[in-house]
């Protein structure tokens, strides 16, 4: 059965016209992302990834060629060729043989690390001093006890700035290869930057005794190691889609299960044009899970929550996006909070709800590499564990998702027949719902279906029987609660199956949707209709037409100009605050996100606010709205929606 929320406290407002994407097809402008359309008049060189349509991969590199650029990454995944193009030359665009026309973007790793201290959001974290723990409290939150056989038999790609050669890694890093400056070079493995590293250690970091309370999730699990990041924490959108074109030409030859991406830009077009979604996707596809970061995006530098900064890829629909939670360094989770900093869903343009799940991502302690620029750059975050091996405490929707890697390494281990739908059905559907400090339920746009819970993700993995095939005759039996540091939590018991959610027992019986072939969140039909309110239908055809002068509430008029409590006017071009678009410095990777707007409604906006109740209204070019709100606002608890 699918039902949906309508989550008590959004301290968000997020409005898109629902007519707004639909735009004529008449010139070049049409086929440009955000990006490039902002750029256009710069006068400046632009990275370009120039996306053929089928077919025509050969008309399109002759017809740049023909135009004097040169040709500096082939793409295949994508019908993809990367170019440098001046404003005027993105007119080629407009060629009956080009598709689309992306940025070539700038991605970084979404870690909190480099925020100033001195920002009031961040003072609170930074304020929290955690003692070393003397138990892997991170093993023992997850419902797990260290185990040097984790992960045995996986293997996972980790696309970032590279894996320092320590000894928690000792001859399992099967192959190293070099992505950055557009080329592909097989190499020794190494991480002048260090982020790659640390996500590597909580992958699967294997420690002595001494250092036991650093040992990563799966420490038996192997490492492709494919540089994308330089050591400035930089690279290129390109690049990432080369190196998981790469991981998916040698999945057989290194035995591939598993990419972690724990970077990304923000987005700046649908998922479905988006090219590094769209890779992500082609690695779904060929069986490998692919988990990523949702982004560091969650609050501005005054505190205030926002909505909609999930990161390109965790829009895409079949990856496992994960957001941070903080487990404060103990075992239980009554006192796990959402780390503020973490990106909330919707994504921009399509409207999933993401992240996922959240997992525990602030102040962890994982492998340093000693020469790499974050642990030379930030020494406060060294902490030495009592063997007087050095490690680095950082923070971030990076460390999660290495946290989830590691977990899936775990999940694979136990059922090699894991695909990747059903990997993120049984974490959505094992996790454990998270609540906020009054004891309300966070929105599921903060945290997915909940915290990842990954005693009852293997349970339930290691106890299904792939022999039943029927999809009528249960594959699994298993009660659905977990016990964890001595308290017992009931899962979440639910997926969220693009912007519905279903409920109920699906993850125990061998399901279609749990195929190869089936894009998560595509049209499925999981059952009836489900009707919000005492006149709105949702379902096959139905729309919400909204007037030129609906009043929603007490303070909100929608119509040309959307007018939001006192002060907030919606018109064609807002400019609110600065943009998130580049990095604040060359050596500081954080995006700027301080009270982002971004002109037009059709395109990428966060909102932030802070009143509780108030609902956010997401449309898209279909003329669907998805309108998230309190539950005091609508007389049943049902939301399905129309693709």
């Amino acid at each position: 059965m699918i039902r949906s929320w309508l989550p008590r406290h959004l301290v968000a407002l997020i409005a898109m016209l629902a007519f707004a994407g639909i735009a004529t097809t008449a010139n070049a402008q049409d086929k440009l992302d955000r990006a490039l359309r902002d750029a256009k008049n710069s006068g400046g060189t632009l990275h370009v990834i120039v996306k053929a349509k089928p077919g025509y991969e050969a008309w399109a590199r002759q017809l740049l060629q023909q135009n004097g650029t040169t040709i500096e990454a082939e793409l295949p995944s994508i019908n993809g060729l990367a170019v440098e193009l001046t404003g005027s030359q993105l007119d080629l665009c407009r060629s009956s043989v080009v598709d689309s026309c992306s940025e070539d973007s700038y991605v970084s790793p979404s870690t909190a690390v480099s925020r100033s201290e001195t920002t009031t959001a961040f003072q609170s974290l930074n304020s929290v001093k955690i003692s070393t723990p003397s138990i892997n409290t991170l093993l023992g939150t997850l419902g797990l006890t260290p185990s040097a056989s984790f992960g045995y038999g996986v293997t996972v790609a980790v696309i970032d700035s590279g894996i320092y050669p320590s000894s928690a890694f000792d001859g399992r890093i099967k192959a190293f290869y070099d992505f950055t400056g557009g080329t592909t070079i097989a190499k020794n493995p190494f991480d002048d930057y260090g982020h790659g590293t640390h996500v590597a250690g909580l992958i699967g970091g294997l420690q002595g005794i001494a250092e036991i309370e650093y040992e990563g999730v799966a420490p038996s699990v192997q490492f492709v190691g494919l540089k994308v990041l330089d050591r400035t924490g930089g690279g290129r959108t390109s690049d990432v889609i080369r190196a998981i074109e790469f991981a998916i030409a040698n999945k057989y030859r290194f035995g591939v299960d598993i990419i972690n991406l724990s970077l990304g830009h923000p987005i700046f077009e649908p998922a479905a044009t988006d090219p590094l979604v769209q890779a992500v996707e082609k690695a779904t596809k060929a069986g490998i899970i692919v988990v990523t970061s949702a982004g560091n995006h969650g609050v501005d530098e005054q505190g205030q929550i926002g909505f909609g900064g999930i990161t390109s890829p965790g829009n895409a629909p079949s990856a496992i996006t994960v957001g941070a939670a903080d487990h404060r360094a103990t075992v239980t989770r009554d006192d796990d909070r959402i780390a503020v900093y973490s990106s909330n869903g919707p994504t921009w343009y399509d409207g999933l709800v993401k992240p996922d799940v959240v997992a525990p991502g602030h102040l962890l302690g994982s492998e340093a590499a000693p020469n790499s620029t974050l642990f030379k750059t930030y020494p406060s975050l060294r902490s030495k564990a009592p063997g007087g091996k050095d490690f680095i405490r950082l923070s971030g929707t990076s460390m999660s998702a290495g946290v989830v890697s590691g977990i899936v390494a775990v999940l694979k281990q136990a059922n090699r027949s894991l695909t990747p739908n059903l990997a993120k059905a049984v974490l959505q559907f094992t996790a454990i719902p998270m609540h906020d400090d009054d004891g309300a339920l966070y929105s599921p746009l903060r945290q997915g279906t909940g915290e990842v819970n990954a005693l009852g993700a293997v349970n339930l993995v290691a106890a299904i029987d792939p022999s039943i095939t029927s999809p009528t005759t249960p594959w699994v039996s298993i009660e659905p609660f977990s016990t964890i540091g001595g308290d017992t939590y009931a899962w979440a018991k639910n997926i969220v199956w693009g912007d519905n959610i279903v409920w109920g027992d699906s993850v125990y019986y061998n399901l279609p949707v749990f195929g190869l072939n089936i894009v998560w969140g595509n049209n499925i039909v999981w059952g009836d209709n489900i009707v919000w309110g005492n006149n709105i239908v949702w379902g096959d055809h139905a729309n919400i037409v909204w007037g030129n002068n609906i009043v929603w509430g007490e303070n909100i008029v929608w119509g040309d100009n959307i007018v939001w409590g006192d002060n907030i006017v919606w018109g064609d071009n807002i400019v609110w605050g600065d943009n998130l678009l580049r990095p604040l410095d060359v050596m500081d990777r954080a995006f700027n996100d301080d009270n982002i707007v971004w002109g037009n409604l059709a395109d990428d906006n966060i909102v932030w606010g802070n009143s509780e109740g108030d609902n956010v209204v997401w449309g898209n070019a279909m003329g669907d709205n998805i309108v998230w709100g309190n539950r005091s606002a609508a007389g049943t608890k049902g939301k399905g929606g129309s693709q």
